[in-house]
């Protein structure tokens, strides 16, 4: 048992109605069964149930996070880790030692990390229970399932979010919203499997292109019509381009002084906003879908409705009580309560430390990987 980190959302609760279509009870914090769900017996009640399960329980995992991932020392990590092998702050109960002292001792990585209920539904669901370290044999398989399951429910979560927004009657969204049906209840039905050479089997660059191609398509819906832009962008010519906003100049914004800019509905799926600063920035519907938002300054930002935004990327952020965000997700619990005091100057591009690296591999590495195929 760990004890949860303190950046970590609640437990989910569980889904026991047993007169809900496509679930069945579980544990606290599992993804639900997929039951008798099917692509035309999916509700939407089932999509939330299991779209709110898709939250971190620590204290029902065996510490995966603190193994399987592999980290260099950087300004996310004091230390380094090989993959696969347990930090030495892990104790023998699967405890962090110093999450009370994360932030303080440098590990930001640790704190923005959310494997989105992953880790218990290896532990628990397709271990039944069994850790690493009760069943050394099982290690290799049950960290390899770990990262399966990790990019599944990162896909649920994105998926569930589409389905419940698009309108399944609508004559120019029906099929659209029965192939996404279709895409999570097979989705759904990977994650609740105790198979777990079935979850090695997967074939996650297909999916991934398969979720992509679907939630493309899906963002162009949801996000309406142009609005009307105003121009406001800041002055690295990083600014809004085209009808309404709908993109910002191609390439990545690393550092991008884009205070106060009208970013409504624009696309930035996968890229790279590392630094930037995005203060008092008008984001809403914007699809963010992937986007690296490490270091990024979203104080006083309107994120309200932006789409496909994860706990794990506003996490990775800054932010502070005036950045509003979309219905459904909460400020992060290291973020300050109270409005913080701007220490730079608008328009000024953070100092590059600001922007953290991933655990394992360089940001350019990861972002050309996530731009053919983001999640």
């Amino acid at each position: 048992m760990s004890t949860p980190r303190p950046d970590g959302p609640p437990p989910a609760p569980a889904c026991t109605d047993p007169g809900t279509t496509g679930t069945t009870g579980t544990a606290t914090g599992s993804v639900p069964a997929a039951g008798r769900a099917t692509a035309v017996t999916l509700t939407l009640v089932d999509v939330a149930r299991v779209r709110a399960g898709l939250r971190a329980d620590c204290a029902r995992c065996a510490g995966l996070c603190c193994v399987v991932p592999g980290f260099t020392a950087s300004a996310d990590f004091p230390i380094s880790k090989p993959p696969g092998v347990a930090c030495r702050h892990l104790d023998g109960e699967h405890r962090c030692g110093i999450h009370t002292e994360l932030t303080g001792r440098g590990f930001a990585g640790c704190v923005a990390f959310d494997c989105l209920g992953a880790g218990q539904q290896t532990t628990q669901v397709t271990f039944a229970g069994r850790s690493w370290r009760t069943h050394p044999g099982d290690a290799p398989v049950m960290f390899a399932v770990f990262g399966v399951l990790r990019v599944l429910h990162e896909s649920l979560y994105h998926l569930g979010a589409a389905l419940s927004a698009l309108d399944p009657s609508g004559s120019d969204t029906a099929a659209l919203a029965a192939r996404l049906r279709e895409l999570f209840t097979a989705t759904l039905a990977l994650t609740t499997t105790t198979d777990a050479d079935r979850l090695r089997a997967v074939d996650l660059d297909l999916h991934r292109r398969t979720v992509h191609l679907a939630l493309t398509e899906a963002s162009t819906v949801l996000r309406g019509p142009a609005a009307p832009s105003t121009g406001r962008a800041g002055p690295n010519d990083a600014g809004t381009r085209g009808a309404g906003g709908r993109g910002v100049r191609d390439g990545d914004l690393i550092g991008a002084r884009l205070a106060g800019a009208d970013l409504r509905g624009v696309v930035l799926t996968g890229r790279l906003l590392l630094g930037a600063d995005l203060r008092g920035a008008d984001l809403r519907h914007a699809d963010l879908r992937g986007a690296d938002l490490r270091g990024a300054d979203l104080r006083g930002g309107d994120l309200r409705g932006a789409w496909f935004l994860t706990p794990m990327q506003l996490a990775a952020a800054r932010g502070d009580a005036t950045t509003r965000l979309p219905t459904g997700l909460d400020h992060p619990t290291h973020w300050p309560t109270t409005a913080m005091a701007d220490t730079t100057s608008t328009g000024s591009t953070p100092a590059p430390s600001s922007a953290p690296h991933k655990r394992g591999r360089s940001a350019p590495d990861r972002h050309r990987r996530s731009r053919r195929t983001p999640r």
